[in-house]
């Protein structure tokens, strides 16, 4: 098995991780920053379980201007934190309504050297903190130092993958190609969109997906509406185009692609908006290189389905950042402007309303290069594919 193929990460990515966190905490002026989110809390200590989809407990890492990050989280997880790179867990017995670790956390930031008298904490864009509001104001009247939202400074962070989380991506999106492949075998006339969509998630974990918590699907004669809706169980019938966009995960990382298919046969209308959305996203490809922005690729990929007849596109934006979670920062929109850097793995997510209530979307993954970009998805086919 390939390094890159193994389960969870070396010692030194974490070590690098905070290292980072370091230094932008010494420009930001911080004291320490303050973890509470399950993306957040793995990245800085590899600490990867299913138990953060019950609400009922809080988590906390407090990563210092120097040293290595604290965990203050429940008993419960205390041996699986013991499992990873950590080696001050501090624990209580939770649930605790009464103090859920608030008293632990206070003590630990004010147990630390106060530079600045500044904790930075993710308050801002695309970012939340996971734990009651009643807390975090208790919080901060227990802790001798000033909270900063460094949503963007963290977002910055992750936004740049090691080696290690490009390839994890890679096997994922292989994955998921696969499930995609293999489609075209058994979808028919007469089946559901749930019925496509189940096979689909057997065929991905079967290959070696851990799991597929997005799969969404959307039909209609000759085209179809919302891309965020279904799978439902609408029968295809002849004439039918569907579409299914799917975030699968393997190791904690997320593939994020959709493909296009035609029940029977597609309208030229139909063939023609599906060869928009491709040639949009290869000059979205040609666009994404460092030293270009985000708005570049935006401005490329527009430029393409405008000249096409373009109605509009009622998605918001054409692509976004990709890693530990289904969708992250950056986007690709008119005004977004981040500068593209080696290392970013993105979607390029064209999508038009070519006649009214009908749309066509196409979604890759890509990792920008040091000389340009990378396909992570291999690339659907030019033409629609027509299922008989």
């Amino acid at each position: 098995m390939s390094d890159f193929l193994r389960r969870g990460f070396e010692t030194a990515e974490f070590e690098n991780r905070t290292a980072r966190t370091q230094v932008v905490m010494r420009e930001m002026q911080l004291d320490a920053m303050l973890f509470t989110t399950e993306p957040n809390v793995r990245y800085f200590t590899g600490f990867h379980t299913q138990f953060w989809h019950s609400p009922t407990r809080p988590w906390f890492i407090v990563v210092p201007a120097e040293g290595k990050p604290t965990a203050i989280i429940p008993e419960i997880g205390a041996s699986g934190m013991a499992g990873t790179w950590i080696d001050n867990i501090i624990t209580w017995p939770s649930p605790q309504p009464e103090d859920d670790g608030i008293t632990l956390v206070a003590g630990v930031l004010n147990s630390l050297t106060s530079r600045f008298g500044r904790v930075g904490a993710t308050l801002g864009i695309e970012s939340y903190l996971r734990m009651p509001t009643n807390n975090f104001n208790k919080l901060k009247g227990m802790v001798n130092k000033d909270f900063i939202d460094t949503s963007l400074a963290v977002h910055s962070l992750r936004q740049i993958k090691s080696q290690a989380e490009i390839e994890k991506t890679r096997e994922i999106c292989r994955i998921t190609n696969v499930g995609f492949a293999k489609l075209p075998e058994y979808a028919r006339i007469g089946m559901s969109e749930r019925e496509i969509c189940k096979q689909f998630r057997i065929d991905m974990l079967q290959e070696g997906a851990d799991e597929c918590p997005y799969i969404i699907a959307g039909s209609g004669p000759d085209g179809y509406d919302s891309i965020i809706m279904g799978p439902t169980d609408r029968v295809l019938e002849e004439g039918d185009v569907m579409i299914i966009d799917t975030g699968a995960v393997r190791d904690g990382y997320f593939s994020d692609f959709d493909r296009n298919w035609a029940f029977g046969h597609a309208s030229e209308e139909t063939k023609a908006a599906y060869r928009a959305t491709y040639d949009s996203t290869t000059k979205g490809f040609e666009a994404a290189r460092p030293g270009a922005t985000t708005t570049d690729i935006y401005n490329a990929m527009w430029r393409v389905l405008e000249a096409n007849g373009a109605l509009g596109n009622d998605v918001g934006r054409l692509g976004h950042g990709l890693g530990m979670e289904l969708t992250e920062r950056p986007s690709n929109t008119a005004t977004d402007n981040t500068l593209l850097e080696p290392g970013m793995v993105m979607t390029l997510e064209p999508g038009m309303l070519y006649a009214p209530g009908k749309s066509m979307v196409h979604e890759e993954n890509i990792v920008i290069t040091e000389d340009g970009a990378e396909w992570l998805s291999e690339r659907a086919e030019p033409e629609l594919i027509v299922i008989q």
